[in-house]
This record gives C-alpha cells, structure tokens and sequence, in this order.
C-alpha cells in the first residue's frame, strides 16, 4: 500500500493565528475597504455605460473588415478537418525514439522548397510548425540542443530519465479548447493522465514547525477547500474567487488585443475603455500583494492565495494580479501529466511535421537571420562545424525569445527599427532558475512518494523571503534557500513503473540570480572548474536537506544527483540569462499597451515571434503564441477555425451516440 510520507502533520485548521484575533476594529477596516472596492466598481459600471456602447458600435463597424482580412485572404486552414486518430502503442525502443528526437542537422536533408524556416524546437515552434504543416506547409524546425523539444525535452542519466519542464498542465479535460488543440496537433496519439484532486500542497514554516495546506482542484472545490482550512476566512474567499473568476472572463483580451490591426489596438489601449470596462485590465495594474493583503489580515491566508507565485517567476508585490488570476484559473478544473513522459509531446507533433514534408533537426544552432536587399526576412544560417549553411524560406518564425531574436539574431539595421527599439525597453529577463534532478533507487510506494507539487517556504511573507534571498551574495543565498518547488515526475506518469521499473525521480526548482554565476558564462558546459562544481554542491545540498524533511526514505537510496544553475539554462534552453520563463512577467507585461505592443508580426517583413515571449510563459501560454503566430502566418483567425471544428465534431459525436 502507498505509505504517506512522514512529514510534519498540519496543525489543526481552527487554531487562532495571532492575526485572526485581532478583533473588530481591523475587520471593520478591511470590510470597509471591500465596500468602497466594490462601490467604486459600480461608480465605473455606471459611468462606463456610455464608453461600452461607443465600443460597441466601434467593433461592429470595424470587425467584418478585421474578420474578411484574417479570413478571405489566408490559405488552407489546420482545422479542415479532425485529424484525431485512436492512440497507437506508447513507443518506448530508444533507437526508435531517438530517430525522431535526436536528428542532427546537416545541409544535404533539408528539404527542398520550404515554406517556412522556425528557430528553436519548444512548444512554441513545434506548434507553430505543425499549424502550418496541417496546412499543407513543408517547415524546417531547427534546434541549437542536440534534444528537440526545449523544454518539454527529457533526458537519461544512469538509467534514470528526467524531465526538464513539464511539471504538470492544465485546462487539459476533455471538451476543453487546449485539450482539442493538442489532439488536433499530435492527431490524438498524445495521451494525459490525470493528477489526484490534491495535486498541490503549500508548507509553510521551518521544518519541525511548520503548516501544510492542501490545494484542491475543482471550479466550486478548490475555495470551498480552502474555507474549510481557514474557516473564519469565508468572507475573504469568496471575495478571491470573484475576482480570480472576474479576470478569467476577460482573458480572451490577450488574444484579441495581439489580432486586431494595430491602430484599433492601440486606440482601445490609449481611450482609457478597457480599464473601466474589463476587470481584466482593470486588475492587471494592481499587485498581486496589493489585492490579497486588502482581503485578509491572516497571514497564513495571504501566502496560501499566493503560493502558486513561482510558476511565473515574479515575487506577489510585482505580480499583477491578473496573471496571477490566469494560472489559478488554469488549474482549476485540475492537472494532467503526459502519459510516457514529456517527451511525448515533441514525438508526436514532430510526427506531424515530417508528414507534410518538413522536418526538425537538433544541433542546428542559427547564427543569424538573413535580410533580403528590401530588408524582408528571407532565411537563416546555421552553424555547422566550421562551416556556415544558408537556408532560404518566404517566411521565418522565431521561438528563440525575444532577446536572442532581436539583440542576436537580426543585423544591426534591423535591431534599431524603432517599432522593435520599442518592444525591447518594455521587456525585461525574467529571474533565473535553480533546478536539482534526483534519481532513486526505489518504487514511489518504497519511497513514499506522491504525485504532489510542494511549495515551500519558511515563513508567510513571501516577498521579504524571496527578495531577501535574491539580495544576498552568492555564499549566503546556497546555504539559504527559502523556496523550494519538490515534484515528483515518476509518481505522475502511469506508464512509469513499466518502462523504470524500482526506480523514482524528483524535480526540485528555485529561484537563482545570474550574476552568481556569470563568472563561468564563457566556460564550456562539464569544464567550468572546482569552484563553479563547489559552488553548486552547495546548493544542491541546502536543497536536499529540506527535501529529506519532507521524503526522509529518500535519503539513503539516491543512485543519481545534478543541479542546474542558470548557466545551465542559458546552454540547454539558450535563455539570455538563464530565465525559465522568458521575459519578466511583471506588471508592466500585463499592460493593455504591451500586450498589444509584442505581437506575432514583427517590423521586419516576414519575420514572426511564436512562443511564450508572445502570449505568456508556461506550455499553455507557450501554446497560445503559437495559434497567433499561425493566424498570422496563414491571415487566418485560427481561433475561429478551431471553434467550428471543435462544435463539428462534438455534433457528429452527439449524433453517433443518439
């Protein structure tokens, strides 16, 4: 049987915080607060009532022509038809596997007469290409790592595999959007597990003293659990969620704003309508730590509302609450891992893309984007041994960030057009990252292993941790390490004990600055010296200690260990300093303004973005870059393709059944 690990229980759910006991005058405070919060927002209904028919009518007027220039001018559309096929056998021979995933670039297989060249193999560009393949475009993806996938890829050490990214993935229950979209582009041969109810799990406080939360999934169950853990809390909570749901409503805008023409884009940003008519935007300027300290005074409560802050990487008082609504809103309907790993991702949909004639092809790093004598994007070079190959396409899309596409790849000239000149000063590098892999040498019931994301932190301020963490020399912050996200990969795929059988993994990722690095920047990967080596032992084995508190079977039964600084990052995933999430996703990305700003094309003709540096971090958002960037590829709303497929083929099913 599955033995829970022996952890320190939580206490009581109705013990007295000191904060809770405070009394009536701060209660009143906040309940004040809440009604000159929710008056004002009536005030803005009623004064926005003018401001929403003037939108209104501005739309109709202006969406026939958006809707026939994204439409009536494209080519073929990817969702012609429902590609879905029942799932073939989970291929697990490692020459065939490697066949797909390991193919090395050289000039004499690239295909003749591409219609599109794609930099970098993450989620963002294999999509991308597999949009257009289903489209009837041959696509070359190339990928500076000898493993496609970026970071969906995985790899082997010692018999043990491990996965670089994909910890788990919402919005993946069947009937939902992202979930057809993913059948459509793997032709339904990738299969999702779905995680327990509990999937996540906040600890706070120092080992020995600390509280667990559990964090359950589920539109009605994740507050209601909630309630039931701090049961004084109610009002706050229900509070949260109508804010978390009022700017789930209101996503769509990402979209929208990246897809209209420019000029109507912008006139909507700049007329000040979208602040008084969508939460959305209206909540987007407003900090994370801002909302939640305005909804309670229970400090325990106000980290658990924010505990989930790391999966985009910005502390609460620089996150907008709006982005921090999205990913609670993305995993409330509960989480899904890949079944056989995620690599399984990059093998189904390179699949796709071979079929059409393309192809993806690792170690094919891009030196640069060539310009034709108009300054039109007309190709690529790719370094291959001493040798440079130019390869020529119509069309070049970029999933290399938007750092390494405009600071790297494109010329001079180019870089300082002031459209991109503009998109670079509201951009910058999101936070390193700091990521331990551990190989066990026992089962998940041996170990006492859970499919269970573990967010730990030492005390309730999270901002004063982090930051505190952040501020310090190097030699302080390894040997005090104040966040630690624990995940276990090999107790989440079904498929595990099958293919590694008495063998487990764990994930554990922290936040970690460049600059303690950098020295070793120019060192080749595996030879940066004993410094760098120490240094990193260091932290591994501050990490490692906190884990054993939580897994203590573990501690004799590690077969393999390795950490990854942001040096590590920069070589693997080619992130500018070493950030996991691309570009910072502060406040300031969440700006109507910005959103519409950094969109699929680019001031240079035939060059497009795609990934999450487009929409926003993470495998959906990573995703989401990658439908814009093909309607942009194809003028075509591919949303709007994707929605009629969709209602076709639940209506065929509807009938079969009848």
């Amino acid at each position: 049987m599955h033995r829970a690990p022996t952890s320190p229980p939580p206490m009581d759910y109705n013990t007295q915080h000191a904060a809770e006991g405070r009394g009536g005058r701060r209660s009143s405070r906040v309940s004040q607060r809440r009604t000159r919060a929710r008056a004002g927002a009536d005030g803005r209904g009623a004064m926005g009532l003018w401001a929403l028919i003037f939108l209104a009518a501005l739309l109709v007027l202006l969406f026939p022509l958006f809707s026939r220039v994204l439409r009536d001018a494209g080519g073929p559309s990817p969702f012609a038809a429902d590609a879905r096929r029942p799932p073939a056998p989970l291929v697990t021979d490692k020459a065939v596997r490697r066949t797909v995933l390991k193919t090395v670039f050289s000039a004499d297989k690239v295909p003749a007469v591409l219609d599109a060249v794609v930099v970098g193999s993450g989620v963002g560009g294999l999509a991308a290409a597999a949009l257009l393949a289903k489209a009837g475009k041959r696509v070359l993806v190339l990928e500076q790592h000898g493993k496609l996938g970026g970071c969906c890829h995985t790899f082997s050490e010692k018999g043990f595999e491990f996965d670089t990214g994909i910890h788990y993935v919402g919005q993946m229950q069947e009937g939902s959007s992202v979930r057809f979209l993913m059948d459509q582009l793997t032709e339904g041969q990738l299969e999702w597990a779905r995680l327990p109810a509990t999937c996540d799990a906040v600890v706070l406080g120092e080992p020995g003293r600390s509280r667990t939360y559990r964090i359950c999934s589920g539109e009605r169950e994740y507050f209601q659990n909630l309630k039931e853990q701090f049961p004084k809390e109610g009002a706050a909570i229900d509070e949260f969620e109508r804010l978390v749901k009022s700017v789930g409503r209101g996503t769509m805008l990402l979209g929208v704003l990246k897809m209209i023409p420019r000029a109507l884009a912008v006139l909507l940003c700049r007329s000040g309508l979208l602040v008084w008519l969508s939460p959305f935007c209206r909540l987007a300027s407003r900090s994370l730590k801002d909302v939640v300290d305005g909804l309670t005074t229970n400090p325990e409560l106000r980290a658990v509302f924010s505990y989930i802050f790391p999966a985009y990487g910005v502390v609460p008082s620089k996150a907008s609450f709006s982005m921090h609504s999205i990913l609670v809103n993305h995993f409330l309907h509960g989480a899904w891992y890949p079944k056989g790993g995620a690599g399984e991702i990059a093998f189904h949909t390179i699949a796709v893309i071979r079929k059409a004639g393309g192809n993806v092809f690792g170690k094919a790093p891009v030196q640069r984007i060539l310009l034709d004598s108009q300054g039109r994007a007309c190709g690529v070079s790719v370094k291959k041994g001493e040798d440079v190959v130019n390869i020529f396409a119509p069309i070049i899309i970029s999933d290399a960030g938007i750092f390494n596409t405009y600071e790297r790849l494109l010329p001079a000239e180019a870089r300082a057009l002031p459209e991109i000149q503009a998109q670079l000063r509201m951009a910058t590098h999101g936070e390193g990252g700091f990521t331990v892999f551990v190989g066990l040498n026992g089962s998940r019931e041996e170990l006492g292993l859970e499919p269970v994301n573990y967010f730990m932190y030492p005390g309730t301020d999270l901002d004063e941790i982090v930051n505190g963490y952040l501020a310090s020399s190097r030699e302080e912050a390894a040997k005090n390490i104040p966040l630690l996200f624990v995940t276990c990969p090999s107790s989440k795929d079904p498929t595990w004990e099958m293919r590694h059988p008495g063998k487990s993994t764990l994930a554990i990722v922290s936040f970690a600055k460049y600059e303690w690095f950098e020295e070793w920047k120019d060192k080749p990967v595996k030879k940066r010296g004993d410094d760098y080596e120490e240094l990193k032992k260091t932290f591994v084995d501050t990490v490692m200690q906190a884990v054993f508190k939580l897994y203590p079977r573990i501690e004799d039964r590690i077969d393999y260990i390795s950490g990854g600084t942001p040096l590590t990052n920069q070589h693997y995933i080619a992130s500018p300093k070493g950030e996991i999430y691309g570009m910072d996703h502060g406040i300031a990305r969440l700006q109507a303004e910005a959103i519409a700003t950094v969109r699929a094309q680019t001031a240079v003709p035939n060059l497009y973005l795609t990934g999450q540096d487009l929409c926003l971090g993470g495998f959906v958002g990573a995703l989401q870059g990658a439908l814009l960037c093909a309607s942009a590829v194809l003028k075509r709303n591919l949303y709007i393709d994707m929605a009629q497929l969709k209602k076709h083929t639940e209506a065929t099913s509807s009938k079969r059944r009848d």
